[in-house]
């Protein structure tokens, strides 16, 4: 089988290059002509779930368990199966493990390599190394049509540029002149009979630079939400933030503004029509939007971080026209501009292709070179190039997750 692996971006226009392959219109890289195809996508899980929502209807093979309760991984296993009960002659899959964990990547990568045997595999990939093994033909998507590639070596065409110049300072310091941020002792969480967590110890201290690691399903947001002051299980355990027990009459502000955090969730907050000047400078005023006139300080230090992005002649442009890369990259430093005692990114490559995660990482080992905040860089995959000292890896067990520090 000749199957094909086509490389995108971030600026890629999927949906039109869906329609292209699917209308055939590149015949003279792969001809469909009198085929029947699937399409494999996240998008059409969400399909599926508002049939079901709406109509009651179950069309995926989900043993009796609604769509909406189920994990990414167990959403896109069932989609697989309905899609290999049809026999289709070629199924068209689009970044297939975006947000699996590898335990339900390898999953997804054993079903296809040997249910979909006689089934010809078109995979849109925005990241190298989720290329599937089997796959030695290879193309690039550039200005809505397809360049081949002789190998997959040429899908990235030039290293990303690296930033120049420093991390710029705080406007004024956060006040907090503790050793030890977090301090987790024998810390567990159950829901009813669910184990979450199980006996975690954790301490972290000022200016370190922590990787969460861990599956699907293992307890990070659960972690995550017991450090920003989100989660009542936290009260009543052994956890200190900022020096302080948890409930000790500490406010969720208290914590919060201590906290720099970005998840990639927090860009629908943005659906303004916003600068990306305002947007940086609005995070200095943590607010959504800009609804003060700045100092002339405040616009300095956010020309000073645009400059360092190299967005400053972009500073005009309405953040939700800028690629996603770039959204990323304004978000990140948005999160770090007032220089919090501590950074979590909670996911922030996902979705990302190669050079916009490398841009990412890159600007995340600069913080955590030149300056005193401590990061925590949560994620379910390993990204290349990035730098931590330290990592809390989350491993599930029957009894909830344990941790282990690397």
């Amino acid at each position: 089988m000749n199957h094909l692996g086509i490389f995108t971006d971030n600026q890629t226009n999927k949906k039109e290059l869906i329609r292209k392959l699917q209308n055939n219109e590149f015949s003279d890289i792969i001809n469909l002509k009198d085929t029947s195809g699937k399409l494999f996508s996240q998008l059409a899980v969400r399909r599926f779930m508002q049939e079901e929502e709406k109509h009651g209807t179950k069309y995926l093979p989900t043993k009796g368990q609604a769509l909406k309760t189920m994990s990414s991984g167990e959403q896109k296993k069932a989609l697989l199966f309905h899609i290999l009960e049809q026999k289709p002659d070629y199924i068209l899959l689009d970044n297939p493990f975006d947000n699996l964990d590898i335990s339900f990547q390898n999953d997804l990568k054993t079903l296809l390599q040997e249910k979909a045997v006689g089934t010809l595999l078109i995979q849109l990939a925005s990241r190298k190394s989720d290329m599937l093994p089997n796959i030695h033909n290879f193309a690039k998507a550039i200005d809505g049509q397809l360049r081949v590639l002789k190998e997959d070596v040429q899908y990235v065409d030039e290293e990303p540029t690296m930033f120049s110049g420093s991390i710029p300072p705080a406007i004024e310091a956060i006040p907090f002149k503790g050793e030890t941020l977090i301090t987790f002792e024998k810390v567990s969480v159950s829901y009813g009979e669910k184990h979450v967590l199980k006996d975690i110890d954790w301490e972290v201290k000022t200016g370190e630079f922590w990787q969460l690691i861990g599956n699907n399903r293992t307890g990070k947001t659960t972690i995550l939400s017991m450090i920003t002051g989100d989660n009542p299980k936290a009260f009543g355990q052994e956890i200190y933030l900022f020096g302080k027990k948890k409930g000790s009459g500490e406010s969720v502000w208290d914590i919060k503004e201590k906290i720099g955090y970005f998840s990639p969730a927090m860009t629908d907050s943005f659906s303004g029509r916003h600068s990306v000047e305002n947007m940086l400078i609005s995070g200095l005023l943590d607010s959504i939007g800009l609804y003060i006139k700045p100092t002339e300080r405040q616009k300095r230090i956010c020309k000073e971080w645009l400059l360092l992005l190299g967005l400053w002649e972009r500073r005009n442009v309405q953040f939700n026209d800028l690629s996603l890369g770039d959204q990323r990259l304004v978000m990140t430093v948005r999160a770090m501009v007032k220089h919090p005692p501590l950074l979590i990114l909670d996911e922030p490559t996902s979705g990302m292709d190669d050079a916009s995660a490398s841009m990412l990482v890159d600007l995340v080992n600069k913080i955590a070179e030149e300056t005193k905040t401590t990061i925590l860089f949560v994620s379910h995959r390993k990204e290349p190039g990035l730098n931590p000292k330290k990592i809390l890896e989350l491993k599930h067990t029957d009894k909830g997750s344990i941790g282990i520090v690397k």
